[in-house]
């Protein structure tokens, strides 16, 4: 009982103890408020004193208004000072994107410029293909289903389509759909080409020394012997590269009929190719084929050499249909093509 008694007293001697410390703390911050408030009560006087004879003006505030007044305008500046920075990002954020519109508006000038070489060319290629459709009988890409998207010429004349990004898109569209009009016509024109790439090859049209080289020393008809000097027809002609030994080609598909030594001719081989052609190639150096050996367009059949009545190394070349002789030139259309054959020498 003693025991208990004595901790009831601990208690409340503790209980006082805390309260006297809670009540020496708010009487502290008490007294301390109170001086805070007649400090900040105090006035303070402020003089303007002017350089003339005017009265002297007071201004009387406490520091609790000068303290606010210092908030206020501490406030403000710092306000000044985040619109300054938002202001500064605006205009940074504007120059990136007058910039960005600058790069846009040239990019739609190019574009623009581009459409326009577009519709050019979409025109030259119509010309061109009509044109060739029409000497081969086919027809023409502008006048297929032209009810429906109407002929290329139509996007020529788009005054009542405006100007602006809303034309070059009309114009754009008008070439698509011509070009896809144009791709039957392309493959009619490319099975035509395919069906007459055998044909093409059987006839003696290519120039017939490789690499498309050499010059026209005499041209066939009419000429004077450069031997005997008298006047004679030359019934070919004569292609010279100033040396012996360059490829000569084999100007059409054919059988070699004829490998043989001739005086005036010198070494020369006769092909004969199919639709009654038949070709000679005289004062060859040496021949590289036999007689009755098939040969390819393109294929070397000698070179160019001396031999017979000759003032020169030289190809003497011909082109006999029947019983006649042909002009070779009539014929003759791939000198550039003989440049890039591959095959073997």
């Amino acid at each position: 009982m003693s025991t208990l008694r004595r901790y009831k007293e601990i208690e409340k001697s503790f209980a006082k103890r805390i309260a006297c410390a809670f009540s020496n703390v708010f009487s502290v911050i008490g007294r301390f408020l109170a001086r805070l408030v007649h400090a900040g009560s105090q006035k303070l006087t402020i003089m303007f004193v002017p350089h003339t004879e005017r009265r002297i003006f007071n201004l009387q505030i406490s520091f609790f208004g000068l303290a606010l007044v210092v908030l206020v305008l501490a406030g403000g500046i710092g306000a000044l000072g985040f619109a300054a920075v938002d202001y500064s990002d605006a205009m940074g954020k504007l120059v990136g994107k007058s910039d960005t519109l600058q790069e846009t508006q040239s990019q739609l000038d190019a574009m623009r410029d581009n459409t326009s070489r577009l519709v050019s060319a979409a025109r030259s290629f119509q010309i061109a293909l009509d044109a060739t459709l029409a000497k081969i009988g086919a027809k023409p890409a502008s006048n297929s289903d032209a009810s429906r998207d109407g002929d290329l010429a139509s996007f020529f004349e788009l005054s009542d389509i405006g100007s602006g990004s809303l034309r070059e898109a009309a114009e754009i569209e008008q070439v698509t759909n011509y070009l896809e009009r144009s791709v039957n016509p392309i493959q009619e024109l490319g099975d035509i080409i395919a069906a007459q790439g055998a044909t093409l090859t059987e006839i003696p049209n290519l120039w017939p020394i490789k690499g498309g080289i050499g010059h026209i020393s005499m041209y066939y008809g009419q000429n004077e012997n450069p031997i005997y000097g008298s006047w004679y027809m030359h019934k070919g002609i004569d292609i010279s590269t100033f040396r012996s030994g360059d490829p000569i080609l084999a100007t059409a598909d054919g059988k070699v009929v004829t490998v043989a030594y001739d005086i005036g001719l010198g070494n020369y081989v006769i092909l004969e190719h199919k639709y009654g052609f038949l070709t000679r190639y005289a004062h060859m150096k040496a021949a590289k084929v036999q007689k009755g050996q098939m040969v390819r367009q393109g294929q070397t059949i000698g070179y160019i050499g001396n031999t017979g009545l000759s003032t020169g190394p030289h190809l003497h070349y011909e082109i006999h249909l029947g019983t006649e002789t042909i002009d070779p030139l009539q014929y003759i259309k791939n000198r550039s093509r003989a440049s890039i054959l591959t095959l073997s020498p």
